[in-house]
């Protein structure tokens, strides 16, 4: 139950103002259950004011930029709670199974989004989040630099359920969430907080099961020793995923993979952006070792619904997040940038069906009781009784000394 809301002047995502007419709110969430943990996240989560559109000059730059800016918490706003306690592997095959309810029409298509909010460490940052998912309308949102510490499951007061995986040396950086749709979560298999760059949920579907894997990839100017250990424990995750599920690896991979894709015709199309740097030639080595395509590739948008970062001075922009989904399923109908802040929100639409995780109820064999009244057919069945039974009388009579 939701005891209070404290409204808090969130003035930014990193310093600019709010939009008119956009109000500024916190949401409170809550924990399912009365003996959960308390969460070692701040209390609130949110993105400022929402998608807005700027006149820029655009050109093409070889690295992103990270900007440190933390907005001090309301005093006053209830701490969150954590969801039910989960184990090293993720929810408990119980825990996901005792669910009844359907979560989408076996009709729609699915949406899903990917966000580098660049921080959710200042208060109201989740009750914002989780409006503008509800603007486009979105089962499925992951979170690149959540920058919250620690693992944990929680519910917001409109319904969403969110999981996230950070730090366990309480510096609030990197970080990664995943944040379903309040409905969605009754698909939810199982998940795996990895570390704070990688965060594995699985989800049931209507004909085969969808595994999402959220990313926050080291910049393209980090250190070699970094960013080796990232592909390394991507890499090692996928080798893990089962083969015949519909895969999907999404977030800011902070990789630019260009609009040449010789030599790698099976990992992307030809509508990327810009030029390929290191993190794209790892990207693209990995898409091709593993049989996946970059989604944003594949289709004839316009570049302002295909470039997904603006650097600080407004004038630089780049294609780096991405969306793969493996080969054999190409689900895909769309891939498109939400024009919005620095980091642009990416929707990804699909034909995919999801459907409660509960166990399937157990058929009971049905027996066409309906034909006997048709006198032929009754007849029939009374012969076909006599003489098995009268086999069984032969036998016994055959045992007898």
């Amino acid at each position: 139950m939701m005891q209070y809301v404290k409204k808090c002047d969130a003035r930014s995502y990193a310093g600019g103002s709010l939009s008119p007419g956009r109000a500024t709110y916190a949401g409170q969430v809550k924990g399912e259950g009365p003996n959960e943990e308390r969460s070692t996240g701040p209390p609130g989560w949110g993105l400022g004011a929402g998608p807005t559109t700027l006149s820029r000059k655009t050109t093409y730059v070889t690295e992103t930029a990270t900007k440190n800016t933390y907005t001090p918490w309301c005093d006053g706003l209830p701490e969150l709670s954590e969801d039910a306690c989960m184990n090293g592997s993720g929810e408990s095959r119980e825990e996901a199974t005792g669910r009844k309810m359907e979560v989408l029409n076996t009709k729609t298509k699915t949406r899903i989004g990917f966000w580098n909010v660049r921080t959710m460490y200042e208060t109201g940052k989740l009750a914002q989040v989780t409006a503008e998912m509800r603007r486009y309308n979105l089962h499925v949102l992951g979170v690149s630099e959540s920058r919250w510490t620690g693992t944990g499951r929680l519910k917001t007061s409109t319904g969403e359920t969110v999981l996230y995986s950070g730090r366990d040396d309480d510096l609030h950086r990197e970080g990664v969430a995943v944040i379903l749709k309040k409905g969605t979560e009754k698909s939810l298999m199982e998940w795996k907080p990895i570390n704070s760059r990688l965060l594995k949920v699985r989800l049931r579907g209507k004909h085969i099961n969808t595994t999402i894997i959220q990313c926050y990839a080291p910049t393209n100017d980090s250190d070699e020793d970094i960013k080796d250990e990232f592909y390394d424990q991507l890499q090692a995750e996928i080798e893990s995923l089962p083969q015949h599920e519909l895969r999907i690896i999404m977030g800011n991979l902070n990789a630019k993979v260009g609009n040449d894709n010789t030599n790698y015709e099976r990992a992307m199309g030809r509508e990327g952006c810009g030029s390929i740097n290191d993190n794209g030639e790892r990207l693209l080595e990995t898409c091709t070792t593993y049989d996946y395509v970059i989604g944003g590739t594949l289709f004839q948008n316009q570049d302002i619904h295909k470039l997904t970062w603006c650097s600080p001075n407004e004038r630089d922009i780049n294609q780096i997040d991405h969306l793969m989904i493996n080969g054999t399923w190409r689900s895909l109908l769309d891939v498109k940038a939400m024009r919005g802040s620095d980091h642009h929100l990416v929707m990804a639409t699909l034909r995919l069906k999801l459907r409660r995780s509960g166990p399937r109820p157990s058929g009971q064999r049905r027996f066409g009781v309906d034909k006997l009244k048709d006198n032929k057919t009754r007849s029939s069945f009374i012969l076909q009784v006599r003489n098995r039974f009268q086999t069984l009388s032969n036998l016994e009579q055959q045992q007898e000394p």
